[in-house]
């Protein structure tokens, strides 16, 4: 059996011991696991003590590339982060569509585990087989396209690719992302964990090659699913037109569009900021690595007091967060967020929950002029948001409470404040309204980093006709808690193995076209049959609850903020509405079941071996 799509090498950097070493790629776990989170988890589970800090030396930062990183499969380009969160103090794999994955395995890379603390600022630089811990100095303090720009002429090098953190991965601001070539690894504070082991920057050099398994099978499943899911595919062409920020109305139309702190599932000033307002300003169109679709948009704001503001977004989740959820109805204001969280490295996400939420503290009288530094923090004061997203960047009054996540800067503010933040496990909720979708108030208690969009996207089939968003198709009724937990369930084997694979959650949503390019790259011919793809996609779902009950999850924190279930919303077809906590419990119940967890959530024993995880029962303490 001829293999392909992995480098078959594992590069392990000890920062403590300025050591740097090599493995051969673990093929079991390959095949088991595929590649990307799931390979990363399997490593994870080896490496990590379950007890650890995530911003102490002992914490990983591991990047794990995929099986179809660096070839020609569409919209590939997707790879990971991976660590234990700062933020939700859990797993956390975090991806973006840069071009680190494919250039690790062109130098000859599948994995990088980085572990310890560097003596100084430093970056660690990768040119094929050669490894170097440089000093970075002259880095520490500088914004994310600044550092990219000083790496490449420091190295003489402008092909180099580039993956670094702001100043507030500096400064351990817990939801700080890490960028890579202006795509952002988002989520649950990676680039805190690497400002805390005093890294700025990797920078990786590869002039190798993917070679795949079966080349002429191959390109015939990227042409089949070129046309499929592309050319011939009305969704993704409406994402090729408009980009993700298209979202914007179909989401408020079903009254699921956050809305100042989550009061609401609808926005009045929704005209403002929606896609048409984006398509006015784009001066260009860009695309992730190995991407025919490329939706982004490059947006200049050519008006007002942030004129000159060029900014790639914003997406429809900034818009949204940074926009209706802080009531912010001037898109030039939100340009210059975006623009600012790019730049010092943060999670727009987090950033605008944080923001509404310290907003409706100050309109409850819970937070004062005297706290807030003077700023007037009112629902859609875009002069405020600005401000505030500075002093969150660094750590400047306000500003220092607010970079902890709305989670610990409850904790911190006290005054009942919890009652209004917005998260699960600590992770804030991105821009879906569980009280307009019940079922996407499932996917965000049970998601494996918290609340989560990206482990299975229910409000697809549930509200939007969406049937084919990786589930059989079940007719749903909306508002009722059956068959919510069977749809949440297909559609995470799906996004796991096609997140392993390395596919973008964009592109396909068909399992056997997925298949077919994980067989043709690998060669692993146990994937020509696509119940074998599913498979790993639920080993890998099981693998990450088991280093997530071994971080102490159980099922009392799948749970969903109070809001959801006291709070109704105001306007719309949700209007009136809670997700009743009966109804959840019954769909998390429903969920366990299928899952074959017991009723902590843990995943039994039983179920391991069916699914043919012998290896990690050794890791398993409860029966």
């Amino acid at each position: 059996m001829k293999l392909g799509g992995y480098a078959g090498k594992i590069l392990i950097i000890d920062l403590n011991k300025e050591k740097i070493l090599t493995q051969s790629l673990n093929m079991v776990y390959a095949k088991a696991y595929i590649g990307g989170k799931g390979l990363g988890a399997r490593y994870m589970l080896d490496y990590i003590d379950p007890k650890v800090d995530p911003l102490s030396p002992d914490n990983l930062f591991m990047i794990f590339s995929c099986p179809a990183n660096g070839t020609i499969a569409p919209a590939s380009g997707k790879y990971p982060v991976i660590t234990k969160s700062p933020l939700t103090g859990i797993w956390l794999d975090s991806h973006s569509g840069g071009p680190i994955g494919a250039e690790l395995k062109y130098a000859g890379f599948d994995g990088v585990i980085i572990t310890g603390r560097a003596k100084e600022p430093s970056y660690i630089y990768i040119d094929d087989q050669y490894v170097d811990i440089r000093k970075a100095k002259n880095l520490w303090g500088k914004k994310i396209s600044e550092t990219r720009k000083t790496i490449k002429e420091e190295l003489g090098d402008p092909l180099v690719k580039v993956m670094c953190i702001g100043p507030s991965g500096e400064k351990l601001v817990r939801f700080a992302n890490v960028d890579s070539e202006g795509r952002q690894h988002g989520r649950g504070g990676a680039g805190a964990v690497l400002g805390s082991k005093n890294i700025k920057a990797v920078a990786v050099r590869g002039t190798g090659s993917v070679e795949v398994a079966y080349p002429e099978e191959f390109i015939k499943a990227c042409e089949e699913m070129s046309r499929m899911d592309i050319f011939e595919n009305p969704e993704a062409q409406f994402g090729i037109k408009w980009g993700s920020i298209a979202l914007m109305w179909p989401i408020q139309e079903v009254g699921a569009l956050p809305t100042r702190n989550y009061t609401d599932g609808r926005f009045e000033h929704v005209s403002s900021i929606d896609a048409n307002v984006v398509l006015k300003h784009s001066i260009k169109r860009g695309a992730c690595f190995s991407c025919p679709i490329g939706c982004h948009n490059y947006v200049l704001i050519d008006y007002g007091p942030w004129a000159g503001t060029l900014v790639e977004g914003p997406e429809y989740e900034t818009a949204d967060l940074i926009g209706a959820n802080t009531g912010t109805s001037r898109f030039d204001a939100i340009a210059k967020a975006n623009e600012l969280c790019d730049e010092y490295g943060l999670d727009t996400i987090t950033t605008g929950s944080v923001v509404a939420w310290s907003m409706e503290l100050f309109e409850r009288g819970l937070l004062t002029l005297e706290d807030t530094g003077g700023l007037e923090l009112k629902f859609g004061n875009a002069e405020a948001l600005v401000s505030l997203i500075e002093k969150i960047a660094n750590r400047e009054g306000i500003g220092d409470i607010l970079a902890e996540g709305t989670r610990i800067a409850s904790q911190k503010i006290g005054k009942n404040s919890e009652r209004y933040a917005v998260h699960v496990k600590g992770l804030e909720l991105p821009a879906y309204e569980p009280r307009a979708s019940p079922a996407m108030g499932l996917s965000y208690a049970v998601a494996d980093r918290g609340g989560c969009h990206l482990r299975s996207w229910p409000i697809g089939p549930e509200c939007l006709n969406a049937y084919w968003l990786g589930a059989k198709p079940i007719k749903l009724d909306r508002w009722s808690p059956e068959n919510k937990a069977i749809v949440v369930v297909q559609q995470e084997h799906q996004y796991a193995a096609k997140f392993a694979l390395g596919v973008c959650d964009f592109c396909c949503w068909d399992n056997q076209r997925l298949t077919n390019i994980l067989w043709t790259v690998t060669g692993f011919d146990e994937y020509r049959d696509v119940r074998n793809f599913e498979l790993a996609g639920e080993r890998i779902i099981n693998l990450i609850r088991t280093i997530n009950v071994r971080f102490g999850i159980s099922s009392k924190d799948d749970k969903l903020p109070p809001r959801i279930h006291n709070d109704p919303l105001k306007t719309g077809p949700a209007a009136n509405r809670v997700l009743r906590e009966e109804d959840f419990e019954f769909m998390k119940k429903d969920y366990y079941n299928i899952r074959g967890w017991d009723a902590e959530g843990r995943p039994t024993v039983e179920k391991l071996k069916e699914l043919g995880m012998d290896d990690v029962l050794r890791y398993v303490n409860w029966r």
